[in-house]
């Protein structure tokens, strides 16, 4: 459907007030309505309704004075006589009966001297049921299937509209001060503000401004917001649609809503066409066998001409957004289409603390929140994931009944954000406690003593989400955009201490370290494959990396791309990395079995332990926030 500009409702100054007929319409049949209603409840009210029997009875009495016989109906006066001469008579009253067949009634009342006399029905329920109420259904029938046909039509006929959702730039409400945490994006993206706002400056120069800027990043970096922060700093119409209503299963349709869209972005220049998730329509063209694929082609096809077709001073700007760009068509990625690319990556720790405070506008936030050490216990999340930190902190304020939002909560949230939610309803045997107590006091511990680990932040025994027992939760002092091979292994040492800490205490393991294992051989496989931090294999790669803005830290899905020769090798290579890094972990806590058992008594006690406890538990120094 096409979508134009919200347009005001209000008159002309001068002209008079146009009449408002179907209110009129609607006045008079709720008059009549009404008036018919208040004739009836009067009837009701100053009439008694009898049995016909009574009403036989009465006549036959002589107490019946009057009636008025209806179709349906006998209405009339009744006057009661005395039960003995000297008791006075009851007062008279109006009566009403349901008419039985009696072919004698006339002859009676006759005989019985009563004056009686024909009524025919009256004329607002004639009216109303014999002419408003027929002519009201044949209307509500014919509006019905008027509005079924019609909206069938519309359908039918807006088939290839684009179906963008038109923003007016006094609706966006965002401009980049709403944004943080992605300042070289903005700073990319603020030449496309000024050429919006003063075009003239390039055009005077001979400059074109990019028909397309592709804004790649991970899930909720801030890519949506980025563009309507460009419309809103520019105050121009922003069209918004994602890239899977083009696509549909009949062939034509995407490339007629293509037309359709670049179509309205014309008539509203300058604007802004915001595409999201590109990669539905935009993925590179091959040779396949059936109806949805070469519709997405015919889709794709269209857009490359839609973005040939108009020039790129005209006013109209193409932003689109993808976290898959290695799947993207070239032809979309060369010059004059979408040539300017804008990495949307995680925030640093600046840009974290930032996203924090504008997340926090609004909210009551205790005088003694520190939002900078809280952006340095969420490394690597998103912008979204702050909003999400925020939110759940505010939601456990109002859960224990605070005023405003404390330093605790805060860091609550980022323990149920991380590790899920806690769960104590999940009762676990005075054994399996004590087992996990000691797994994850293997884990500090071992990061304790290991020279590159990351600073352990917090341990705990309080089982949180699906299958997590307990956790520890270790948090870099910076952002970390490089990691030697020393600090790889430190960190395999640290995953596997709690399995060592099980065979150390109980010369026994369970299978609580299967997600340990998993993580830690994910690593060893990367060092050997994609790092070239293997011996025997060398600087060989020989393995194809996942999409980085995709991909799940740690979860090690890669592609094999080498022989079966260099498989073995590579399988050697990385259980020797994990052989030796478990070797290492269980020799760290035999030297430091008392402070094992010391900070397992004291994790079996209070359940979880901050990091300065864990700290003065094994006499280390505290580390700075």
């Amino acid at each position: 459907m096409k979508t134009d500009l919200p347009r005001s409702n209000k008159q002309p100054s001068g002209s008079p007030p146009k009449p408002e007929w179907r209110w009129m319409i609607w006045y008079l049949i709720l008059t009549l309505g009404l008036l018919w209603v208040w004739q009836e409840a009067a009837r009701q009210v100053v009439y008694r309704t009898i049995p016909y029997s009574e009403f036989k009875d009465d006549l036959n009495e002589g107490e019946v004075t009057d009636c008025s016989i209806a179709e349906s109906e006998i209405e009339g006066k009744i006057q009661p006589k005395a039960t003995s001469p000297k008791a006075k008579a009851p007062p008279a009253f109006m009566f009403r009966t349901v008419r039985v067949e009696d072919p004698d009634l006339v002859k009676e009342l006759d005989q019985h001297g009563v004056k009686y006399t024909g009524v025919r029905p009256g004329f607002m329920s004639q009216f109303l049921w014999a002419w408003i109420l027929p002519i009201g259904l044949i209307g509500l029938l014919w509006w019905f299937f008027s509005k079924r046909m019609g909206s069938l039509g519309q359908s039918v006929m807006s088939f290839g509209s684009s179906g963008a959702k038109l923003i007016a730039d006094k609706d966006t409400n965002v401009t980049f001060n709403d944004v943080a945490g992605e300042e070289e994006a903005k700073y990319e993206l603020q030449e496309v503000v000024t050429f919006l706002k003063h075009p003239e400056r390039y055009r005077s120069l001979g400059a074109r401004i990019p028909k397309g800027v592709l804004l790649v990043g991970p899930p909720g970096t801030g890519k949506t917001l980025l563009a309507r922060a460009v419309a809103g700093e520019a105050k121009v119409p922003f069209f918004s649609i994602s890239g899977s209503e083009f696509v549909q299963m009949f062939v034509g349709v995407g490339a007629a809503r293509v037309r359709d869209l670049f179509q309205q972005a014309k008539q509203h220049a300058p604007c802004i066409v915001f595409i999201d998730e590109l990669d539905a329509v935009g993925r590179q063209r091959g040779v396949h066998i059936g109806a949805v694929n070469d519709e997405r082609e015919q889709t794709l096809n269209q857009l490359l001409v839609g973005l040939d077709g108009f020039d790129a001073n005209i006013g109209v700007v193409v932003l689109a957004a993808t976290n898959r760009p290695d799947v993207l068509d070239r032809a979309l990625l060369r010059p004059g289409r979408f040539d300017r690319q804008v990495v949307v990556d995680a925030p640093d720790l600046g840009g974290r603390e930032a996203i924090l405070k504008i997340h926090s506008r609004g909210k009551p936030i205790a005088p003694d929140v520190d939002l900078h050490k809280i952006a340095q216990e969420t490394p690597g999340f998103s912008g979204a994931d702050l909003a999400n930190v925020i939110n759940e902190a505010a939601l456990l304020t109002a859960r224990h009944g605070g005023a405003s939002i404390a330093q605790k909560d805060l860091e609550d949230a980022v323990e149920k954000v991380v590790a899920g939610p806690e769960r104590k309803s999940r009762r676990m045997t005075p054994q399996d406690k004590r087992r996990v107590a000691y797994h994850e006091t293997g884990h500090a511990l071992v990061a304790a003593h290991s020279k590159h680990a990351d600073v352990v932040h917090k341990i705990s025994i309080v089982p949180h989400g699906r299958a997590a027992l307990g956790y520890t939760l270790q948090l870099p002092e910076e952002d970390q955009y490089l990691m030697t091979r020393a600090e790889l292994i430190d960190k395999i040492k640290g995953m596997l201490g709690g399995r060592a800490a099980e065979e150390v205490v109980f010369n026994e393991i369970t299978t609580g370290a299967e997600n340990d294992l998993e993580h830690a051989t994910a690593i060893a496989r990367q060092m050997i494959c994609l790092y070239g931090m293997g011996e025997s294999v060398g600087l060989l790669h020989c393995g194809e990396k996942p999409n980085p803005f995709l991909a799940v830290a740690g979860d090690g899905a890669m592609q094999r791309d080498c022989s079966e020769e260099t498989a073995d090798a590579i399988d050697r290579e990385v259980r020797k990395i994990l052989d030796g890094a478990y070797a290492e972990s269980k020799q760290i806590l035999l030297q430091h079995r008392n402070q094992l058992d010391s900070v397992a008594g004291e994790l079996l006690k209070h359940e979880t332990l901050d990091a300065q406890t864990f700290k003065n538990l094994i006499n280390l120094p505290a580390v700075a926030a």
